[in-house]
């Protein structure tokens, strides 16, 4: 596994930094290894709920994992705030960085990651190639 590591600022958008790091390096196949830093504003869809739900307060990342490639992507997050209640659910684009966001990814060589429906979940799902 090669390890890749980069740095968000403030504004940005959490998401869409990484679908874009993901292009950028051509990924194949990789996971989040680790993420710490701040959002300022959170929209996550919640388990078993069809829509999102945004917060706008200041959180700590205390969690981030995921599967990504150039085509696609799958992100949990865990935020905890001022009070140390922790929520989470799946990463939507609208998360925006607060101070930063240190990421670091794994790169998995001669893997291919790509995502067919799977009507027994009804979601498009990861297949490993």
């Amino acid at each position: 596994m090669q390890a890749l590591a980069f740095r968000l600022s403030p504004g940005q958008d959490l998401k869409v930094e990484l679908d874009n790091f993901a292009k950028t390096n051509a990924l194949e196949a990789a996971c989040v290894l680790t993420c710490v830093g701040s959002l300022r504003k959170a929209v996550l869809r919640l388990a078993d709920q069809p829509g999102v739900v945004e917060y706008e307060q200041k959180f700590e990342i205390v969690s981030l994992t995921g599967t990504l490639s150039q085509r696609d992507a799958h992100y949990h997050i865990s935020l905890s705030d001022s009070e140390g209640r922790t929520i989470g659910g799946h990463l939507w684009e609208g998360c925006l960085i607060y101070t930063t966001a240190e990421i670091v990814i794994g790169v998995l060589p001669g893997v291919r990651f790509v995502r067919e429906f799977d009507p027994v979940s009804g979601y498009d799902e990861l297949v490993v190639q």
